[in-house]
């Protein structure tokens, strides 16, 4: 019997070296492993959804009216794609409801337009009076007859809506009192839309009809809701819960690191249940400057965040845009025209925040909020330390892009004051952090309005 096994195991090792090179490379050394978008005239991906563990729709293009978008398919998981169609115009999003019927939205130099399919991207046709808007930034399906699109033109712009799949259209809101650019509904009373630069928050409760103003709050990049009152919101920078209805929201601090540091934050997320969310949008950089996404993850609703940094010894993909996990077990995390795959539920290591660590240092530094906030041209920041260190404020961009360096020395314990001026960048929702001997110690939030 142990002669027997101990040939079945030479056997067995033998067949796995010998066809060796059908196990993807990546997969022998992380839990993780490469995919790739094909390439279609260097377009970048604009959006990508998955129905199950293997079917699979994305768009390639640069989201404008002058160039070719392509939509694309996969069956296997997305280690293969191929070409269903393309379109003269820009295709910000495609949503598909099951197997067979989804849809794109976008615009052209003709209008905005939706085109839908029955048969899996198969074939594809124009809905009805669905040229009207300029072009449309973000789309939403309840179903397939209940549509709602935004449009951040000046002009045409507005939230629109359809409950007989496209035949007819409400203009229920318009410009260029708002210019929505993001929109997300529960169910057909509750929603929001997010304003240009993710700059505010606006929430109905009667399917569009009217939208109340969320003072205080930014927009979104994503939300979603589990229920009628919790729901969570990433806006490039920031992770925040609702518990009633997006009335209010809490900040979910998200990790930072000892060594080097962590730009960006939370741009998109997938939720596979109340407890358990993944999510992108941060970007950890090494002492040697290399940069490597971060893929974040809590157990517990938000409450705590753990991340980690897939196989970087192999994996050269400074950060994520997308993440969707179909279950604990299979999910995908994509940029550009690359992404990775996980079928066992991502790596084992997370790395946590160190809060002990960052909380001894803050005792001996304070950061001010800054004032005015919002501000027009120009803004004062303080900060204050009572210990001799080498400090360093740095500004970024909503998707976590460094835009100016403020303070970069040694400072003797004492308070400081540094202006910032935001004469060349456009309005929108920057971030100012303070670092200490190369740790960040904290971040705060300010509003540029021109």
């Amino acid at each position: 019997m142990k002669k027997f096994t101990k040939i079945f195991i030479i056997i067995f090792f033998s067949v796995l070296i010998f066809f060796g090179f059908a196990i993807p490379l990546n997969l022998l050394s992380s839990n993780w492993y490469n995919q790739y978008l094909p390439n279609l005239n260097n377009r970048p991906l604009s959006d990508i959804t998955f129905v199950d563990s293997l079917l699979g729709f994305a768009v390639i293009g640069n989201n404008t009216s002058a160039d070719t978008n392509y939509i694309i398919k996969t069956t296997n998981g997305g280690d293969n794609w191929f070409k269903l169609d393309s379109t003269y115009g820009g295709i910000s999003r495609i949503i598909f409801l099951n197997a067979n019927t989804g849809f794109v939205g976008g615009g052209s130099i003709h209008g905005g337009f939706i085109y839908k399919t029955t048969n899996s991207g198969i074939n594809w046709f124009l809905l009805p009076a669905s040229v009207f808007a300029s072009h449309f930034d973000d789309m939403y399906l309840l179903n397939q007859d209940t549509i709602f699109v935004v449009d951040d033109d000046g002009f045409y712009g507005g939230v629109y809506r359809t409950t007989n799949g496209g035949n007819d259209w409400e203009h229920l809101i318009g410009s260029p009192a708002y210019l929505p650019q993001k929109i997300y509904m529960y169910d057909r009373n509750l929603g929001f839309f997010s304003t240009g630069s993710q700059l505010e928050l606006f929430r109905t409760t009667n399917s569009g009809i009217n939208w109340i103003k969320i003072n205080g709050e930014v927009g979104f990049s994503q939300i979603t809701f589990i229920d009628a009152l919790t729901g969570w919101k990433a806006s490039g920078y920031l992770m925040k819960k609702s518990t009633n209805g997006g009335l209010n929201w809490i900040n979910q601090p998200l990790p930072v690191a000892t060594t080097g540091y962590i730009s960006g934050g939370m741009f998109h997320f997938s939720i596979i249940n109340k407890d358990t969310i993944w999510g992108v949008g941060g970007s950890y950089q090494y002492p040697n400057l290399q940069n490597r996404g971060v893929i974040y993850r809590t157990t517990n609703g938000g409450n705590n965040w753990l991340f980690q940094i897939p196989d970087t010894s192999i994996i050269k993909i400074p950060g994520y845009s997308f993440i969707y996990f179909y279950n604990k077990f299979i999910g995908w995390a994509y940029i550009g025209n690359r992404g990775i795959h996980t079928t066992n539920g991502g790596d084992t290591t997370f790395i946590s925040n160190i809060k002990e660590q960052i909380t001894n240092i803050s005792k001996d530094f304070v950061l001010f909020q800054n004032y005015p906030n919002p501000f027009n041209q120009c803004t004062i920041i303080n900060v204050q330390c009572t210990i001799k260190s080498y400090l360093e404020i740095k500004v970024f961009d909503i998707s976590g892009r460094e835009i100016t360096t403020l303070i970069n020395e040694k400072k003797s314990p004492g308070i400081y004051e540094v202006r910032f001026k935001g004469d060349n960048l456009s309005s929108g929702v920057y971030f100012y952090s303070l670092f200490m001997d190369g740790v960040r110690v904290d971040t705060k939030k300010m509003v540029l309005i021109k």
